[in-house]
């Protein structure tokens, strides 16, 4: 019974320092995507509503299309949630999908 319970404590441990390692990971990549952008999340929210109608209820800077975009979820009339791939450079719209579904080119 002990062997399991130091078993235990220890996986615990274990588990608890590599998701703290995960999360600094996490941010540091956040941070440098940010650094890089020089598209602010008010001018994605802006462009990807203008592409696609809605309600902008997320957005987030992350990596995808081997480049910092803006990925902005809207909720559209017809209760469907869309993702608008905004490049964080330029302010393009790289492509609009449905979430879950495979994406459209712009």
């Amino acid at each position: 019974m002990t062997q399991r319970l130091v078993l235990a404590l220890a996986l615990s441990a274990a588990l608890v320092t590599a998701g703290t390692a995960w999360a600094k990971s996490e941010v540091k990549e956040k941070l440098e995507l940010s650094q890089n952008a020089t598209v602010t999340i008010d001018q994605a929210i802006k462009a990807a509503t203008e592409k696609v109608p809605g309600k902008a209820i997320e957005a987030e800077l992350e990596k995808k299309h081997d480049k910092a975009v803006w990925e902005v979820e809207i909720a559209t009339a017809d209760n469907k949630i869309m993702e608008v791939h905004v490049d964080s450079m330029s302010g393009t719209i790289i492509d609009v999908e449905e979430e879950g579904k495979k994406s459209k080119k712009k």
